[in-house]
Protein backbone atom coordinates (compact mmCIF):
# COMPACT_ATOMS: atom_id res chain seq x y z
CA UNK A 1 0.00 0.00 0.00
CA UNK A 2 2.85 2.37 0.93
CA UNK A 3 4.55 1.93 -2.18
CA UNK A 4 1.66 2.45 -4.20
CA UNK A 5 0.82 5.71 -2.25
CA UNK A 6 4.13 7.13 -3.42
CA UNK A 7 3.41 6.20 -6.98
CA UNK A 8 0.59 7.73 -7.06
CA UNK A 9 1.60 10.96 -5.31
CA UNK A 10 5.06 11.21 -7.89
CA UNK A 11 2.46 10.62 -10.79
CA UNK A 12 0.38 13.43 -8.93
CA UNK A 13 3.37 15.87 -8.72
CA UNK A 14 4.94 14.94 -11.98
CA UNK A 15 1.53 16.01 -13.37
CA UNK A 16 1.40 19.13 -11.64
CA UNK A 17 4.79 19.96 -12.81
CA UNK A 18 4.23 18.91 -16.57
CA UNK A 19 0.83 21.39 -15.94
CA UNK A 20 3.01 24.02 -14.89
CA UNK A 21 5.41 23.68 -17.07
CA UNK A 22 2.84 23.73 -20.47
CA UNK A 23 1.46 27.05 -19.01
CA UNK A 24 5.00 28.46 -18.45
CA UNK A 25 5.43 27.22 -22.57
CA UNK A 26 2.08 28.59 -23.26
CA UNK A 27 2.42 32.07 -21.86
CA UNK A 28 5.62 31.89 -23.36
CA UNK A 29 4.09 31.58 -26.50
CA UNK A 30 1.48 34.45 -25.95
CA UNK A 31 4.04 36.58 -24.20
CA UNK A 32 5.69 36.14 -27.93
CA UNK A 33 2.40 36.64 -29.90
CA UNK A 34 1.66 39.70 -27.88
CA UNK A 35 5.15 41.02 -28.44
CA UNK A 36 4.56 40.66 -32.24
CA UNK A 37 1.54 42.25 -32.27
CA UNK A 38 2.30 45.38 -30.82
CA UNK A 39 4.97 45.62 -33.42
CA UNK A 40 2.56 45.17 -36.17
CA UNK A 41 -0.16 47.77 -34.12
CA UNK A 42 2.63 50.18 -33.61
CA UNK A 43 3.20 50.25 -37.76
CA UNK A 44 -0.69 50.83 -38.01
CA UNK A 45 -0.75 53.55 -35.43
CA UNK A 46 0.55 55.74 -38.14
CA UNK A 47 -1.97 57.17 -40.29
CA UNK A 48 0.25 57.19 -43.51
CA UNK A 49 1.30 53.93 -43.42
CA UNK A 50 -2.13 52.45 -42.19
CA UNK A 51 -3.61 53.97 -45.29
CA UNK A 52 -0.84 52.59 -47.21
CA UNK A 53 -1.63 49.13 -46.21
CA UNK A 54 -5.42 49.62 -46.50
CA UNK A 55 -4.39 50.76 -50.61
CA UNK A 56 -2.40 47.32 -50.84
CA UNK A 57 -5.18 45.12 -49.34
CA UNK A 58 -7.04 44.76 -52.90
CA UNK A 59 -3.90 44.81 -54.75
CA UNK A 60 -0.69 45.42 -55.48
CA UNK A 61 0.53 49.01 -56.06
CA UNK A 62 3.19 50.65 -57.84
CA UNK A 63 4.95 53.59 -55.74
CA UNK A 64 3.53 56.30 -57.89
CA UNK A 65 0.46 54.66 -57.46
CA UNK A 66 0.64 55.08 -53.91
CA UNK A 67 2.20 58.45 -53.98
CA UNK A 68 -0.91 59.70 -55.55
CA UNK A 69 -3.40 57.44 -53.17
CA UNK A 70 -1.36 59.49 -50.19
CA UNK A 71 -1.40 62.71 -51.74
CA UNK A 72 2.09 62.98 -50.83
CA UNK A 73 5.75 63.93 -51.87
CA UNK A 74 7.69 60.81 -53.09
CA UNK A 75 10.37 61.18 -50.40
CA UNK A 76 7.88 60.98 -47.60
CA UNK A 77 5.51 57.80 -49.22
CA UNK A 78 9.14 56.25 -49.82
CA UNK A 79 10.17 56.40 -46.21
CA UNK A 80 7.01 55.29 -44.67
CA UNK A 81 7.09 52.14 -47.16
CA UNK A 82 10.91 51.47 -45.98
CA UNK A 83 9.55 51.61 -42.51
CA UNK A 84 6.87 48.62 -43.46
CA UNK A 85 9.42 46.43 -45.10
CA UNK A 86 11.49 46.92 -42.34
CA UNK A 87 8.77 46.17 -39.90
CA UNK A 88 8.39 43.11 -42.28
CA UNK A 89 4.98 44.19 -43.82
CA UNK A 90 5.16 45.04 -47.30
CA UNK A 91 7.94 43.35 -49.83
CA UNK A 92 8.57 45.12 -53.37
CA UNK A 93 9.13 43.82 -56.51
CA UNK A 94 11.15 45.69 -58.76
CA UNK A 95 10.49 45.23 -62.83
CA UNK A 96 12.70 48.01 -64.80
CA UNK A 97 12.25 51.56 -63.34
CA UNK A 98 8.71 50.32 -61.50
CA UNK A 99 8.46 49.20 -58.27
CA UNK A 100 5.67 47.54 -57.49
CA UNK A 101 4.26 47.03 -53.31
CA UNK A 102 2.15 44.13 -51.82
CA UNK A 103 1.55 43.03 -48.17
CA UNK A 104 3.92 40.55 -46.85
CA UNK A 105 2.09 39.20 -44.10
CA UNK A 106 -1.25 37.91 -44.62
CA UNK A 107 -1.84 37.96 -41.00
CA UNK A 108 -2.40 41.53 -41.87
CA UNK A 109 -5.05 41.58 -44.12
CA UNK A 110 -7.93 40.47 -42.18
CA UNK A 111 -6.94 43.21 -39.20
CA UNK A 112 -6.83 45.59 -42.39
CA UNK A 113 -9.95 44.50 -43.47
CA UNK A 114 -12.10 44.61 -40.45
CA UNK A 115 -10.83 48.25 -39.48
CA UNK A 116 -11.77 49.57 -43.08
CA UNK A 117 -14.81 47.40 -42.35
CA UNK A 118 -15.64 49.59 -39.10
CA UNK A 119 -13.85 53.13 -39.42
CA UNK A 120 -14.60 53.42 -43.51
CA UNK A 121 -17.87 51.73 -44.60
CA UNK A 122 -21.02 53.96 -45.78
CA UNK A 123 -23.24 51.61 -43.21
Amino acid sequence: MFQTGIHFNIEMYWAVWQDAEMKDSQLDQMDAAATEAAAIMKALSNPARLRLLCALVPQDRSVSDLIEILDAPQAYVSNQLARLRVDGLVTCDREGRTITYRLRDDRVRPVLERLYEVFCSED
